[in-house]
């Protein structure tokens, strides 16, 4: 049986998705989760997982951190990228984490299916009409020391400068990670370090390169979640 994690806030794409699989796969195992967390918690407890598909923008992250967190702690399971971001500068970036495709929102479900088989053989899913992105080394260079930077966290590192990012305070992050305040010192400490910046603030500033919630318009990309 072939098993698949769907990583989707809204659950009527959720559906759609499903319906998607299903069609790749007729008697898949699907599950489901609603943030990185819940993400994190089935790839925690679900063995051999043959593939995630994860949206990009989900609530509780900025930008790419999420997909991070999760190649990070899990980089032997495939993930594809399913977003309504369609941008070069977006896609060029997302390739670089080694995921194992990229389907905008707004591709057909019988598109979808199809990707989703490309991947299940061992290929690469990317739309044709964003094949030359893939190779565009000016794109690749965008951003890509700090995105060597952000491999350097450790997934723990990568929530903290998550909450950093949303504007958490230390006892806040405490709190939200059952942690002592100290540790989350140390986290923080950690993390300037890596990226190689003195405060908090240039933290965030950083990570505000890489949030794709600037490129395009983003009442578009909820739009599209209708014509799966």
């Amino acid at each position: 049986m072939t098993r698949f994690l769907i990583v989707e806030d809204h659950p009527l794409f959720r559906e759609a998705l499903g319906s998607a699989v299903r069609g790749a796969a007729e008697d898949a195992e699907i599950l489901e989760a609603a943030s990185i967390d819940e993400a994190t918690a089935v790839l925690s407890s679900t063995p051999a997982i043959d593939l995630i598909l994860l949206d990009l923008s989900m609530p509780g992250t900025t930008g790419p951190l999420g997909l991070i967190r999760i190649r990070k702690a899990y980089p032997k399971n495939p993930v594809v990228v399913v977003s309504a971001y369609e941008e070069p500068q977006v896609i060029a970036s997302i390739l670089a984490f080694g995921v194992s495709g990229y389907i905008p929102k707004s591709t057909p479900k019988s598109e979808i299916t199809r990707s989703i088989v490309e991947v299940l053989r061992g290929g690469i899913c990317l739309p044709s009409t964003y094949r030359d992105v893939a190779g565009d080394p000016q794109l690749k260079d965008q951003n890509r020391e700090l995105l060597k930077r952000l491999h350097d966290l450790t997934p723990q590192q990568l929530r903290v400068l998550d909450m950093l990012g949303r504007g958490l305070q230390n006892k806040q992050i405490a709190h939200e990670l059952d942690i002592s305040e100290t540790t989350v010192k140390v986290h923080v400490s950690d993390i300037l370090r890596k990226l190689n910046v003195l405060s908090r603030t240039r933290a965030i500033i950083e990570i505000g390169k890489i949030d794709f919630t600037k490129f395009g318009d983003h009442a578009a990309g909820k739009r599209a979640h209708k014509t799966v």
